[in-house]
């Protein structure tokens, strides 16, 4: 699909069934990993506290966890849409706070997930922030995506037909079609950075388990995460790099500042203190 294109009415495309089972390749999906909890280091605020997070898996460096999934869905018309938790009012601390918090797959997912490095300051991390949640391309690591795609313009499931075979010279090809993103960051002063990959692991996996946080959180082989690095807060990258195969990470994401590897086929929970927002 190209820039002007817009989504055919009649296309054949794969459509995400919500009973199909998922996952031998995700082995870690369940599994209490990577748990570890940070020193909370910003007084005051609202929100926060100990949080278990949905992960894709740290499997080398110094970071203390993974990054955390954004679980996602494709539209009806063919685009990528981060879901984000529902706003609820609840008492803390004696205190009625908004927090983003809801039931899916079995999990409760929340807005803390994350609260970290910073980004709980963001205004678009907050609960009540509006936003369409759809991913929109961000330029500069891909050149399939600065050809296809302008900043800001939401990334399409058309895109991706190539995502079985696709390569780059950076690991191996047909692993997976990453995109750089941004999310709930239109009208926003600070950008939400995310990877958004379609593979063909993630769909083995769907096909393979009846894990429903799987089922609930991908689609049509598309997964999704928060690319800040839990270490010092730096941008990782996922298949851009040939230094990362000396890491170990040639099909995975590598952040370069200190060699932290995580694979984003392998999910795990992470135990971890999310900092506060600041007082609105």
């Amino acid at each position: 699909m190209s820039k002007s294109d817009k989504y055919p009415a009649e296309s054949g495309r794969r459509r995400f069934v919500k009973g199909v089972v998922g996952g031998a390749a995700l082995a870690g999906v369940g599994a209490m990993g990577s748990a570890t909890v940070n020193t909370l280091t910003t007084a005051g605020g609202v929100g926060g506290g100990a949080t278990v997070a949905t992960t894709i898996a740290k499997t080398g460096g110094p970071a203390p966890r993974g990054l955390p999934q954004i679980p996602l869905r494709v539209t009806d018309d063919g685009f990528i849409e981060g879901i984000w938790p529902e706003t609820q009012t609840v008492t803390q601390e004696g205190q009625e706070i908004q927090v983003a918090q809801e039931e899916l797959g079995g999990k409760t997912y929340s807005g803390e997930w994350f609260q970290y490095c910073g980004v709980e300051s963001q205004e678009n991390i907050a609960p009540d922030f509006e936003s369409d949640n759809l991913f929109r391309a961000a330029p500069g690591k891909y050149d399939w995506q600065d050809e296809t795609y302008d900043a800001g313009e939401r990334i399409h499931v058309d895109d991706f037909e190539n995502y079985d075979t696709w390569g780059n010279g950076i690991g191996d090809d047909g692993v997976g079609k990453p995109a750089s993103v941004t999310w709930r960051s239109e009208d926003a002063e600070t950008n939400l950075n995310a990877i958004v990959i379609r593979s063909p692991r993630i769909e083995e996996a769907v096909a393979n388990s009846d894990d429903e946080w799987l089922q609930a959180s991908t689609d049509m082989g598309f997964i999704a995460y928060l690319n800040v690095c839990t270490h010092f807060c730096c941008i990782p990258d996922y298949k851009v790099l040939e230094e990362s195969a000396r890491y170990d990470a040639a099909n995975g994401t590598y952040c370069v500042c200190h060699q932290s590897v995580y694979d984003p086929f392998t999910l795990e929970e992470a135990l971890f203190i999310a900092r506060p927002r600041p007082e609105e």
